[in-house]
C-alpha cells in the first residue's frame, strides 16, 4: 500500500464489496463503514434485504488489509449537520483525503455529499461508478439479479460467486433415502431472497447441487421457510456449524412432484447436467 493510500480514507455502506465497491477501497487505508443500513432507521419499511450479512462484508473489507471504522447509525447519527458529522467521525483520524461512490451523502436529510467536503477545504473525490454490459453497478442492481436468479450476471458485477449463508440444519433423512444426502442451510434472515429453484453451487470450493426452497413434494414434511439443502458432487468440503454455499447459476424453478420416484429421476438428470457441464 503506497503512503497516498496509507493517508486516505473510503466512507459508504458497501454492501456486497462489489467492483464499484472495489475501485473505492484501493484507494484508502482506512475505510470508514456502517453495521446497519442507513434505511433501517429513517425507513425501514424501505429498508432492502442484504447482498451480505455485515460480519461476512466487514471480514471482506479487512480482508483487503484495511483500517476498518465501523459506525452504528442510530437517530442521532441522523439528527448530525454536515459539519458535526465530519468533525464527530472523520476529522480525528487525521486522513487528508476521502472517496465516496456518487451517491454517497451524508449529514441530516443527506444534504452533503463530497463536493460540500471540497468546498469545506477537504481533500475529497468522487469515484466514477464501475460498469457492466454498459450499464452502472450498483448494490441495487446486484440484488435485482439476485431477485431473478441472474446468477452470473451478479457474479460478474460483484467479481465472484454469491455466497449464500447461514446455519447448518439437521436433515430429515429423505434426501439420503432418495441416494442425494444433502447438507441444510438455513439463510441468514437479513439476506436478499433469490428464487426458489435448482441451483449449481459450490461449498469451500467443491461442486454441489441444491435445492433452495420447502421441498414440496414431501408433503407434511417439507421445510417450513426455505432452506437450501446441498448435495455434494465432490469430496472434501469442509462443514462446520455455519456454511456459505456459493451459487453459480440458477438450473430450474422449485416443483412439486408426483412422487418421490419422479423427483428422483429429476435430480438424476439435474446433476447429469451440472457434471457434464465445462
Amino acid at each position: 500500500m503506497c503512503d497516498a493510500a496509507r493517508d486516505s480514507l473510503a466512507i459508504g455502506f458497501f454492501d456486497g464489496v462489489h467492483r464499484g465497491h472495489q475501485a473505492i477501497l484501493d484507494r484508502a487505508g482506512t475505510v470508514v463503514t456502517f453495521r446497519n443500513h442507513p434505511l433501517s432507521v429513517l425507513a425501514p419499511e424501505k429498508a432492502p434485504r442484504m447482498i451480505m450479512t455485515a460480519e461476512a462484508r466487514l471480514e471482506r473489507i479487512r480482508a483487503l488489509g484495511k483500517k476498518t471504522v465501523v459506525l452504528e447509525f442510530d437517530r442521532s447519527m441522523a439528527e448530525l449537520e454536515p459539519a458535526e458529522f465530519v468533525a464527530k467521525h472523520l476529522a480525528p483520524l487525521g486522513v487528508k483525503a476521502i472517496y465516496a461512490g456518487e451517491n454517497w451523502r451524508f449529514g441530516r436529510g443527506g444534504k452533503a455529499d463530497i463536493g460540500w467536503l471540497k468546498a469545506a477545504g477537504f481533500g475529497a473525490e468522487t469515484v466514477p461508478y464501475e460498469t457492466y454490459l454498459g450499464e452502472k453497478i450498483s448494490s441495487t442492481r446486484i440484488r435485482q439479479a439476485l431477485k431473478s436468479g441472474d446468477m452470473q450476471g451478479a457474479a460478474a458485477m460483484l467479481g465472484r460467486n454469491w455466497r449464500l449463508s447461514g446455519r447448518v440444519a439437521p436433515g430429515k433423512g429423505e434426501g439420503r433415502k432418495l441416494g442425494f444426502p444433502t447438507i441444510n442451510i438455513r439463510p441468514d434472515e437479513e439476506l436478499v431472497e433469490v428464487p426458489k429453484g435448482v441451483y449449481e453451487v459450490r461449498l469451500g470450493g467443491k461442486k454441489g447441487i441444491a435445492n433452495y426452497g420447502v421441498a414440496p413434494t414431501f408433503g407434511e414434511k417439507a421445510w417450513n421457510g426455505a432452506v437450501c439443502e446441498v448435495h455434494m458432487l465432490e469430496d472434501g468440503a469442509d462443514i462446520t456449524d455455519r456454511c456459505e454455499a456459493e451459487m453459480v447459476r440458477f438450473i430450474r424453478p422449485e416443483r412439486k412432484f408426483v412422487d418421490v420416484e419422479e423427483l428422483k429421476a429429476q435430480i438424476r438428470r439435474d446433476v447429469d447436467g451440472i457434471l457434464q457441464s465445462v
